[in-house]
């Protein structure tokens, strides 16, 4: 039993930190390419090399069936998700932009009261109020010009899109294969989004360098399949409410990744809201003892 604990917490804390280093690698990595390209290719690569993990079990596919399941998980957790989170990079500070792509499961929480019947607590209510007042304070210095309006935008936009794409993935797990929903979502949106960078970029504004390739290599290997089979795995050994407690440690290593190797600017308002956001989607997934309305 300590074996299995150790193990799965040494896998959570792993997960964590692919998702807390990668806002500053894609960051650097944007400064060498159009970004619906980078994403689409970055989503392709990433579900081609699970679906090549996956082929043995490629009878549980059953694309006629689940077709349609596949291509609006495409939409909302590889075309709209990826897309506006890469765009909105350009925008704003990793650090930051994580921050609000993480107020995420506070909109979960809303998402599955609303669509899977699953109750709303008064201590769920405090950490979605809390979440509201730190994205109030954060973007209060965007009015005064420090940070981009269109970048909070986008943030908040691609939150939402992951939040319906995790409450749509749930609502129909019990017909699709998990993990080969996750392999053809990156399949099928990373088509898309890299024909529609072919139409409005240009692959000759892709800059060939060693911060494109790390960034390409890192959101393709460890990024997508590997951050997801370990989620997955976690799930499916009865750690996901240990993975959801653990989420919010994801922005705090984002911002400190930002500040250490990027040097981006860490003020009173980012901080006082990023204790609001944290607290919040801590409050939002934590268990209650009591207080069910």
């Amino acid at each position: 039993m300590d074996k299995f604990f150790t193990r799965a917490m040494g896998l959570l804390l792993f997960l964590v930190v692919i998702w807390g280093v990668s806002w500053s690698i894609y960051k650097v990595a944007l400064e060498f390419t159009p970004p619906i390209l980078f994403a689409g290719i970055r989503s392709l690569l990433g579900g081609l090399m699970l679906g090549l993990v996956l082929l043995p079990s490629w009878k549980r596919i059953r694309w006629r069936e689940n077709w349609r399941a596949y291509c609006v998980s495409a939409l909302l957790n590889a075309v709209f998700f990826y897309g506006l989170q890469t765009m909105g990079l350009e925008y704003l500070p990793g650090g930051l932009f994580s921050v609000l792509i993480y107020f995420q499961p506070v909109l979960i929480g809303i998402f599955a009261w609303l669509w899977l019947g699953e109750s709303m607590t008064a201590l769920k209510i405090t950490g979605l109020l809390a979440g509201f007042f730190g994205i109030a304070v954060i973007s209060a210095d965007s009015f005064g010009g420090a940070l981009s309006v269109p970048g909070i935008i986008l943030a908040l936009l691609a939150a939402v899109s992951w939040a319906l794409g995790v409450v749509f993935v749930k609502k129909v797990s019990d017909t699709v294969d998990s993990m080969w929903m996750v392999s053809l979502q990156f399949i099928v949106g990373g088509v898309i989004l890299t024909a529609v960078g072919t139409v409005v970029e240009s692959w000759t504004d892709i800059i060939w360098n060693t911060s494109y390739f790390i960034g390409l290599g890192f959101g393709s290997t460890l990024g997508i399949p590997v951050a997801f089979v370990i989620y997955f795995h976690l799930i499916n050994r009865g750690e996901a409410s240990k993975v959801a407690a653990f989420t919010f440690l994801v922005p705090l290593i984002a911002v400190l990744t930002g500040t250490f190797f990027l040097q981006e600017p860490v003020t009173y308002t980012l901080v006082i809201g990023l204790v609001l956001i944290v607290s919040s989607i801590y409050l939002v997934n934590r268990q209650p003892k009591k207080s069910k309305i």
